[in-house]
């Protein structure tokens, strides 16, 4: 690290600005899954608006907390064995206020790898300061002053309480607060009775291998996108997402990099919305995710052109309502959110169409906003906006160690402008 210093002005609860109902809700099948009961931490950034930012959005974070108000609660362990819920207490969640001594600019506007540690960027009180276990925890925010005038959220936030889609929902509704908005532009609802509540038991926790990854960031850009996916319509006939095509290519170049015998199993798995299958409330905000899983053997991913990759991942997509229908009816016996950490699988994620490059206080939407990952037993890339001022995609891939990150650079960045 660079030597810069980030002080802590000011921490402790906010609760909502008005009562709210004292009740456990449950949550769904899906909420309660193991593996999701546990913070996610990601960092948004701002250029302007330093001086008032933690001010409003404290005041707005009341605001929005009163409409969203198991948020400002504590999970807690069910009436049922191994089936937490959330009680409604209103005891808040945690807010702190920081100094950085630096400009955004000195640490260049928190590109990898950091110049300042992640432990300055997002809130890790010590227990005589948040008694609460962060497992027990839905959200933590910290607002980390620059001296350009910048600012930076870092938030962490429990997965048993909402999905990627349901956090942001959030996080825009202190948006719309803090820019005066009366209630949220998407009211919340509750409902998690709407997801399916199958008697599937979840499968052991997954071992976590140590896999010493290298961290590579790509940048895609929106033209080089569009190509790619005009070359598919060309190939198929059909539409694709930017996500496959990127995904595809992801897929390909990370087998190629391994250089692994032509018959090994290679396997790449990301979650898909299920909201249109059940066709939930616009303000819905808990999980509604399932797995989309694929394999195939080395050789096949690598003989494959790119839009015959696509092509494998849009089957795969295509599969999902019906898999997912199945485990709505308990015709399966197995849980399908089991899964396996090894060097061989890849795991991907969509952050950019989730609503986090839209939130604004006040001060304009951020220029960047995207998750602070770091970990060395799975092999995972996050896609998501390019920071502004770029126009188009970025990945922020640890899914390859030093052994095999040149080659898969370089494979990545083939071809591109």
């Amino acid at each position: 690290m660079a030597g810069f210093k980030v002080t802590r002005i000011s921490e402790g609860p906010v609760k909502p600005a008005s009562a709210t109902p004292e009740e456990t809700l449950p949550l769904a099948w899906v909420d309660r899954y193991p593996t999701h009961r546990g913070l996610v931490e990601s960092m948004h950034i701002f250029r302007s608006g330093a001086d008032a930012a933690p001010a409003v959005i404290r005041a707005a974070l009341a605001k929005a907390l009163a409409f969203f108000y198991p948020l400002a609660g504590r999970i807690v362990e069910g009436e049922q064995a191994g089936c937490p819920a959330i009680r409604c207490t209103a005891d808040g969640v945690y807010f702190a206020e920081a100094q950085a001594d630096c400009t955004l600019e000195d640490v260049r506007f928190l590109e990898r790898p950091l110049l300042l540690p992640k432990e300055d960027l997002v809130p890790y009180p010590g227990d005589d300061r948040w008694p609460v276990e962060p497992h027990n925890t839905i959200m933590m925010m910290q607002i980390t002053k620059f001296t350009c005038g910048g600012f930076v959220m870092g938030l962490r936030f429990n997965h048993a309480s909402a999905d990627g889609m349901g956090a942001a929902q959030f996080i825009n509704a202190v948006g719309d607060m803090a820019r005066g908005l009366t209630e949220p532009k998407v009211m919340p609802v509750w409902h998690r009775e709407k997801f399916p509540n199958p008697n599937i038991k979840p499968g052991p926790l997954p071992e976590l291998p140590v896999l010493a990854l290298d961290y590579v960031v790509l940048d895609f850009p929106t033209p080089y996108i569009d190509d790619l996916k005009r070359q598919y319509k060309a190939h198929s006939g059909k539409f694709c997402s930017g996500f496959d095509v990127l995904t595809a290519k992801l897929w390909q170049c990370r087998t190629r990099a391994l250089a692994l015998d032509p018959t090994t199993e290679v396997k790449l798995c990301f979650f898909a919305s299920v909201r249109h299958l059940l066709k939930l409330d616009r303000g819905y905000y808990g999980n509604s995710i399932f797995p989309v899983k694929m394999s195939a053997p080395a050789e096949k991913v690598l003989a494959s052109s790119i839009m015959e990759v696509v092509d494998m991942i849009r089957e795969a997509k295509d599969r999902m309502a019906v898999e997912f229908f199945r485990f709505a009816k308990e015709e399966i016996d197995q849980d399908p959110f089991q899964m396996t950490f090894n060097y061989e699988s890849i795991y991907v994620s969509d952050w950019s169409k989730l609503g986090f490059s839209e939130v604004d206080y006040g001060f304009g939407p951020p220029m960047f906003a995207g998750p602070l990952v770091n970990n060395d037993f799975i092999a995972s890339v996050v896609i998501l906006k390019a920071p502004l001022p770029l126009d188009g995609t970025r990945m922020l891939a640890s899914c390859v160690t030093k052994e095999h990150s040149e080659e898969f650079a370089r494979g990545m960045k083939e071809d591109l402008p």
